[in-house]
């Protein structure tokens, strides 16, 4: 945990300052900025595992950061945000973000949320392992990476792909067949520390079946089952 590098993207010192001296006490290697251009040269020249990222930043907002970052090996990212109004959460996790807590939080509470996301990378308490370098999953003339966010459809085009996305994909490949819940879609993607709704999870379901959707000509891999939850109905093959 002492190599996890976190960068604190918030423009209140009186939220800043205490934040990166509780994460150092838990033995996190923390940097802090005010800005989403300085946290861009903090992230060109450091090993970023995971973002706090407060959404209301001066000049260029935390939205609008999120989703001019390269999709692919980007960090972990998990919003600060003092509003109230779910459509920007829910904008937030569809740009990529893995998480969002509510100001005033607890730090307690925060350190709980952290270590559900990156739980995530080492695949314990039963969450999947983010995959390997060299994972090739397979699907209806689909390649698809995980570790790289990469998905190429069969016309050869490059499908980008969100964190949220990746995750959500990542899970229908594995266990390809099953009918899933949304409850178990929350669980398996985000861990049980994670406070989404099962509304959250039909609009990333909606947004990732438009992705894999490049071609008319192809079936929709992912079936819902009315009130019950979502089948991925393709054949997957590991390469």
């Amino acid at each position: 945990m002492s190599e996890t590098h976190i960068l604190i993207v918030e423009d209140d010192p009186d939220i800043s300052a205490p934040l990166a001296g509780f994460l150092r006490e838990k033995g996190f290697l923390t940097s802090a900025c005010v800005d989403t251009k300085t946290a861009r040269e903090i992230l060109a020249a450091n090993q970023i595992d995971l973002i706090l990222l407060d959404l209301m930043l001066p000049g260029e907002d935390g939205l609008t950061f999120c989703r001019q970052l390269p999709s692919t090996n980007r960090p972990r990212i998990i919003m600060l945000t003092a509003l109230s109004e779910t459509i920007d959460k829910v904008i937030g996790l569809e740009l990529g973000a893995d998480d969002y807590v509510s100001k005033p939080f607890d730090l307690r509470e925060l350190l709980a949320r952290i270590r559900a996301v990156l739980r995530r990378e080492t695949g314990t308490d039963g969450i999947p392992a983010r995959p390997s370098s060299e994972m090739l999953l397979q699907f209806s003339g689909f390649a698809f990476y995980p570790h790289r966010r990469f998905l190429r459809a069969p016309s050869g085009l490059r499908v980008p792909l969100t964190g949220a996305e990746t995750d959500l994909l990542l899970i229908f490949c594995q266990k390809a067949q099953q009918l899933l819940s949304r409850q178990e879609l929350i669980n398996l993607t985000r861990g049980d520390d994670f406070a989404i709704s099962a509304r959250s999870i039909d609009l990333l379901v909606s947004r990732l079946r438009r992705k894999l959707s490049v071609d008319d000509r192809l079936t929709d891999p992912i079936r819902t089952v009315r009130a019950d939850g979502y089948v991925f109905q393709a054949e997957v093959t590991s390469g």
